[in-house]
């Protein structure tokens, strides 16, 4: 089983109105945040989950629930909080981008304190962090207590997923990468966010000094110019993305993340000592599969990521 710590959020889509108000903005709401989608991710791709998570007991945080509850993401490890569900605002732009407006100020996602910390069994294979969980409080230090409580007894993996409007900092952003960064096995971070972190320095550059920690592998995803691998064991090299049409990039990161944990799963991989061990043609296959899964979201609307039996 994973376990996938992080925020859940309701994301508002924007659509355009058909009587041509312009004082009217229509929106769809789709339960979202990056962890809740990976932890969805891992469930469609046939992987026991569940969410690390503080839910509103308002009527959102009620549907949040009743999603993971639909989805099959255990529910162990939620907590209720008599706070507001974050919502975060998203406009696609012409090439699929979206862009996040959040208002999360004192919502429930980030009320997790140290004390509300599980003890985890065995049954628990690994953890995944990432996005602004990591850097708003209190949840970032929680988050930080559990990654270093829990480095080197079972596989943990990173996602930074770099959220500006939540946490403008990027100076703080930095900082608390670099030490989760330092207890992380495997970490995927975008080109994008890899610029906004470190703007002046080469992605070799970075991928060296995560790799020289206790990093195995990093994977930086770049849109449509495809993915890249670096490996302590093996080195460097790149693929292309799969031909589709684009109807956004939402959840695209979230599927890959979310793939690659499926891969290491079904391979019984899913272990500190497993990726030590991957051969060249291992990993291979895993970036693979990732680039696979992230193509099928990236050719639908919002953050419907896919089914295993639709990665094929």
């Amino acid at each position: 089983m994973y376990l996938v710590c992080g925020e859940a959020l309701f994301d508002f889509f924007s659509e355009p109105d058909a009587s041509g108000q312009t004082s009217k903005v229509n929106f769809k709401a789709i339960a979202g945040g990056s962890p809740f989608n990976v932890a969805v991710g891992l469930r469609r791709l046939g992987v026991e989950a569940a969410l690390l998570a503080g839910l509103s007991n308002d009527y959102l945080g009620r549907r949040l629930q009743q999603v993971l509850q639909e989805e099959g993401v255990r529910a162990d490890y939620l907590r209720d909080f008599d706070a507001p569900t974050t919502l975060a605002m998203v406009a696609v732009g012409a090439d699929g981008s979206p862009q996040y407006s959040f208002r999360g100020e004192g919502c429930a996602d980030r009320q997790l304190l140290p004390e509300h910390l599980p003890p985890l069994d065995d049954a628990v294979r690994g953890l995944h962090i990432g996005s602004y969980s990591l850097v708003v409080q209190p949840i970032a230090d929680t988050l930080l207590t559990l990654v270093r409580r829990e480095s080197g007894r079972r596989l943990i993996t990173l996602d930074p997923n770099v959220r500006l409007n939540p946490q403008p900092d990027i100076g703080l952003w930095r900082q608390r990468i670099a030490v989760l960064a330092a207890h992380a096995d495997l970490i995927k971070v975008s080109d994008e966010d890899l610029h906004l972190l470190y703007p002046d320095r080469e992605p070799q550059d970075v991928a060296r000094e995560w790799l020289e920690q206790r990093c195995q592998l990093l994977f930086l995803t770049r849109g449509r110019q495809g993915a890249s691998v670096y490996s302590r064991r093996h080195g460097h090299w790149s693929v292309p993305a799969r031909q589709v049409t684009t109807a956004d990039t939402v959840g695209a990161g979230d599927t890959f993340q979310a793939a690659l944990i499926a891969w290491l799963t079904e391979q019984q991989l899913d272990s500190v000592q497993g990726l030590e061990r991957l051969e060249k043609t291992q990993i291979e296959a895993m970036l693979d599969f990732a680039v696979r899964a992230a193509a099928i979201t990236c050719s639908r609307i919002g953050p419907d990521l896919p089914y295993r039996h639709q990665v094929v």
